[in-house]
């Protein structure tokens, strides 16, 4: 029970980052539907998750773990499927630029959408238990 509390609320900061640095997440209505998308989320990530990383294990196999983000793209369609007013119409990064690197503007809709917002996700999902431990 304390990892499912401790992993909601990971869920709810990474999201609310993702939806912070990407736009294209619709929350219909408002900070409830956050809040539900989160608890879905979470149980898509923490019961759902393993089996689809066991149903995408020789995808894995062959490209050494790269594709394990794809498991949370599938978790986020799960969680638009189930939250009505929860929905995820695009992809818009609007890029940065600094003195070492730049990464351009990115925008993207339908299932590229999904593998955008997954892979950010994933990112900061994984960032933030470092953290924690």
């Amino acid at each position: 029970m304390k990892r499912l509390i401790r992993d909601y609320f990971i869920i709810v900061l990474a999201l609310y980052f993702v939806n912070q640095i990407a736009k294209g997440m619709v929350f219909s209505n408002g900070y409830y539907t956050f809040l539900t998308a989160c608890a879905y989320l979470t149980f898509a990530m923490v019961f759902g998750k393993p089996v689809i990383n066991l149903l995408l294990l020789p995808l894995n196999l062959v490209t050494f773990g790269l594709f394990r983000w794809v498991s949370s793209a599938v978790a986020l369609y799960i969680v638009s499927l189930l939250v009505k007013q929860f929905r995820i119409e695009y992809f818009l990064f609007s890029g940065y630029s600094s003195k070492w690197f730049d990464i351009p503007v990115i925008n993207v809709k339908g299932l590229w959408a999904f593998i955008g917002f997954s892979f950010l996700l994933s990112m900061i999902v994984s960032f933030l238990h470092w953290l924690r431990k």
